[in-house]
């Protein structure tokens, strides 16, 4: 960088590098605000007047000190933070060529428009390329730049349903509430986000070893794929697709919700051991010597049979009590929190999860910091999201040299 955005930059990873985030909703900004949170300057890039689309997506919405909703989604503000905003008419050739001029002052590319659109507008990978030959360009798609599908749309709660994460969530058919389930987040496009910056972080590395930019096609459909793990690997070496097993493990008994007196805990028993100690602790040792439970094996071939016996053991306990038990024998154990009680709670707390932040309109917005913790180069949380172009004066002055006229100029024409 050669502008004020590389001041104090020294102690952040990323404090060298600016990206280019030309992509919206959830999967590309996640990636563009883990690089943020390490130190990159991001400039995101929206469309005048209405910009990126999950700015509408509320309520709820940012509160000002009257307690009254501001125009700032919540949605918009959870993926967003430590960015710059410039509003740009893409779809305009004078729009196109600030893109273009932007990128050869740019280290990396985001972009998550449809296959081919960029390319209409000469700002895909080889037309940005041209300009600035060491770039890393990540483009984001559904299902990717090639292959019978590329050209479709893609969202999260479809990539759930095709790439196979939500056959394995929810319920047993067989019982009451049975059926596919989707994530209550948009797990998906999180962890595209998360896979993308991942390989923007390699490509970096690449580059500042041999001076060579790429390209890198993220996919949704790819990303489900890959995140099945397990799932997909007990698939590939069987021929039997998994099941739903709602809160039980398919490879681990009991590793699963039980309903206490007053509220649900997890128990995870991963071994023989744990189990002896789990039924030690709720009075009936006889549960561990018998045959059919006594390894895990054996438990998970007879589950129908145990559950019940460890649900009704449990049912006799409050939550608090089991949880005391079970921890003071070592044996892995927790409640099932509402959102609420996450933030209420004195690790997440004493870990700083939940950050305040000053904010141009709302005056202080409240978000969840980065849990990557560095000793060296620690990411930071520190500056909230954008409001819509509110930095775009200052990127067209400060990054590519233009005049308060020339601005102005561009302001009158609907260009930024």
């Amino acid at each position: 960088m050669t502008d004020s955005a590389q001041a104090g930059s020294a102690a952040k990873a990323l404090g060298h590098i600016r990206v280019l985030d030309l992509s919206r909703v959830l999967a590309g900004p996640w990636c563009a605000q883990n690089l943020a949170d390490l130190g990159a300057d991001v400039i995101k890039i929206e469309r005048p007047g209405c910009g990126d689309d999950t700015r509408a997506w509320g309520p709820p919405y940012a509160r000002d000190a009257q307690g009254k909703d501001t125009g700032e989604a919540a949605y918009y503000l959870s993926a967003n933070r430590g960015k710059r905003s410039v509003t740009v008419d893409i779809a305009s050739p004078e729009g196109q060529a600030l893109i273009r001029d932007l990128a050869r002052h740019a280290d990396v590319v985001l972009e998550n428009y449809k296959v081919g659109q960029l390319k209409r507008y000469g700002l895909d990978y080889e037309s940005l390329k041209a300009v600035k030959p060491d770039l890393v360009y990540c483009s984001i798609t559904g299902f990717g730049q090639d292959g019978p599908y590329a050209h479709r749309a893609g969202y999260d709660f479809l990539i759930q349903g095709m790439g196979g994460l939500m056959s394995v969530t929810g319920e047993r058919d067989e019982l009451p509430g049975g059926g596919p389930q989707k994530a209550g987040v948009a797990l998906t496009d999180l962890m595209t986000g998360m896979y993308a910056t991942i390989a923007v972080l390699a490509a970096l590395t690449h580059r500042d070893r041999t001076g060579e930019g790429q390209y890198i096609d993220m996919a949704l459909l790819d990303t489900q794929v890959a995140m099945l793990a397990n799932v997909g690997s007990n698939y590939l070496n069987s021929g039997k697709a998994p099941q739903r097993w709602g809160n039980a493990h398919a490879n681990i008994v009991p590793y699963q919700t039980f309903a206490c007196s007053d509220g649900h805990i997890i128990v995870a028993a991963g071994n023989d051991g744990q189990y002896q100690k789990f039924v030690d602790a709720g009075g009936r040792p006889e549960l561990a010597l018998d045959p059919r439970f006594a390894t895990n094996p054996q438990r998970v071939a007879n589950r129908d049979v145990l559950v019940p016996l460890l649900a009704e053991m449990v049912a006799t306990r409050t939550r608090n009590e089991w949880i005391a038990a079970l921890e003071a024998v070592g044996v892995p154990c927790g409640p099932i929190n509402d959102v609420g009680e996450v933030f209420a709670n004195e690790q997440v707390q004493a870990r700083r999860m939940a950050v305040e932040l000053p904010h141009p309109s709302a005056g202080k917005v409240k978000l969840v910091r980065s849990p990557m913790k560095m000793s060296a180069t620690p990411a930071t949380s520190d500056k909230a999201p954008p409001l819509l172009g509110q930095h775009t004066e200052e990127v067209l002055r400060d990054v590519l040299g233009r005049s308060g006229e020339e601005i102005a100029a561009l302001r009158a024409r609907g260009v930024v």
